[in-house]
């Protein structure tokens, strides 16, 4: 047994003893118990392995929320199999991009996404088998996947016993930085990962669970559901994300916690049925993506949710920092503490050297949960993974009582005339004008200064607004360095699948109006 005593592929298979008539999973108001579950995932299990599929390949899916999707999660758990789930929100080449990278022997394909699907196996230069769920989940032909042509070597034979240390899930990083990496998580990077969530943001057999988040990110699965169904819990499990529906399942399932992005809860706030909604249920909100805005904060504080604020990157596992719901008055803005068996350090960026007590700083993490690399990419693991840590590339900073805050991105930071400039905080000042519903600041080359920044500004409808009045709002509250050199107003920002601003894809446009001076 020696090696396989951190494998999730057990955890369906002892619910289902332990509770087996529980319902593990509402979908679309269907109902799977815990003994379904279980029996699903190893029927699915024993005939991938029979189809001849080896530990440790790839099976990629693009797929909503389901309970299929979470049936092959823990058949490819059982089988020693990676589920590579891949973002429907992709354009057909960033799609194909990531199946090269991934290099599946097998790609599930939900009929809703099946166009899109085909569209970027057009563009691989070996698209890899493919099968839709039917009416009874997944079904596949017993045959040898190896026709493909892919490499098979360093494969076990199928069926041999899994191993803590084998890859279990296979996300791609959100990209707010340059193209997308598939970040490997293990079956110990799983098992630590929920073992400290639920010390921290405790999850019991009476607990149902709202699921928002895609199953394209790690959040989908580490933040909450794993969790859920290694302790019995039920989970509601919702395709997309509709305001108006997710209140109307927390009043009638009384939801008792979720996870959701700052932007989702500033929705459910804004719904016109948010103040009749019966939210009593609610025990447990928890905060990921980006830092909840106090405003917001005081709104679901005033309707008696208390909000987790909490941190995280893919190839943490996610979970890092998270920041209890008592101390979410006190510590607005902040992220609080590490999770239990997470290790976190602040490190000078120039120097690289390790600070103590209050510092500002970048953030390393180590500890099980995590990841263990880029899958195929040496060089970028090495990078992220220098000297034991993981340079999460965010600048944070530690106060002395030992609360996290971050800061900014390490590579949005630019440097006006020798002065740092930190685009989130003059994001936040864009903010508070009335006629900015959203706002972006990347920083531009200037002969100059060196950079300057450009805002990307959303403006809210029925408030004139513009770069004059902009102007005059951040000579208000900015110093001379901190305020943007040029404005653009758009119709929307780009998004990563978190829903956090992807700057990089800002960059070009702000360089091309810098070019041509206008």
């Amino acid at each position: 047994m020696t090696g396989t005593l951190h494998t999730l592929g057990r955890w369906t298979a002892d619910r289902a003893i332990a509770t087996p008539g529980r319902t593990a999973i509402l979908d679309a108001g269907v109902a799977l118990t815990y003994r379904e579950f279980e029996h699903r995932s190893a029927r699915l299990a024993q005939l991938l392995i029979n189809a001849g599929y080896r530990p440790q390949e790839r099976i990629a899916t693009i797929s909503g929320n389901s309970a299929d999707h979470a049936v092959l999660f823990f058949a490819c758990a059982k089988a020693g199999l990676v589920l590579a789930p891949l973002s429907w929100r992709l354009r057909p080449r960033e799609l194909a991009a990531q199946l090269q990278i991934a290099d599946p022997a097998l790609l599930v394909i939900e009929e809703e996404f099946s166009s899109l699907a085909e569209e970027a196996c057009a563009l691989t230069t070996s698209a890899p088998s493919r099968v839709r769920p039917g009416r009874d989940g997944i079904e596949l032909e017993v045959a040898d996947p190896h026709r493909r042509g892919g490499s098979t070597a360093g494969l076990r034979t199928p069926g041999s016993p899994v191993q803590d240390d084998d890859a279990l899930l296979m996300p791609f990083t959100s990209g707010t930085e340059g193209p997308a990496k598939a970040a490997v998580l293990t079956h110990a990077n799983c098992f630590w990962n929920n073992l400290a969530l639920s010390r921290t943001l405790e999850i019991t057999t009476s607990d149902v669970v709202l699921a928002i988040l895609p199953q394209f990110h790690t959040g989908g699965w580490n933040i909450q559901p794993l969790l859920a169904w290694w302790t019995g819990a039920t989970v509601v499990m919702e395709r997309t994300f509709d305001a108006g529906r997710v209140l109307s399942l927390i009043e009638e399932r009384r939801i008792t916690t979720l996870m959701a992005v700052p932007t989702q809860y500033l929705m459910l706030a804004e719904h016109p049925n948010f103040a009749a909604t019966d939210l009593s249920s609610l025990r447990l909100a928890v905060v990921g993506g980006a830092s909840m805005p106090p405003t917001l904060l005081r709104v679901w504080h005033a309707r008696g949710v208390p909000l987790v604020q909490g941190y995280g990157l893919t190839e943490a596992g996610p979970n890092v920092l998270s920041l209890p719901a008592e101390d979410a008055r006190e510590r607005v803005g902040w992220m609080g503490k590490p999770y239990p068996h997470v290790e976190v350090a602040v490190a000078d960026p120039v120097t690289g050297r390790l600070l103590e007590g209050p510092a500002v700083g970048e953030l390393l993490v180590a500890g099980p949960s995590v990841f263990a690399g880029y899958f195929g990419d040496p060089d970028a693991t090495a990078r992220a993974l220098a000297g034991g840590w993981l340079r999460t590339g965010d600048l944070v900073e530690r106060d002395a009582e030992g609360y996290f805050r971050i800061v900014d991105r390490l590579k949005d930071i630019f440097i006006r005339g020798g002065e740092n400039v930190v685009p989130s905080e003059v994001e936040q000042v864009l903010a508070t004008h009335p006629g900015v519903a959203d706002a972006a600041v990347v920083g531009v080359p200037d002969d100059r200064w060196g950079e300057t920044g450009h805002a990307f500004i959303v403006r809210r409808r029925g408030v004139l607004v513009d770069e004059t009045t902009l102007d005059e709002h951040c000579a208000e509250h900015l110093s001379a360095p901190k305020r943007p050199s040029a404005y653009s107003f758009v119709a929307v920002l780009p998004r990563t699948g978190l829903d956090k601003v992807a700057r990089a894809r800002l960059r070009p446009a702000a360089a091309e109006r810098s070019h041509h001076g206008h």
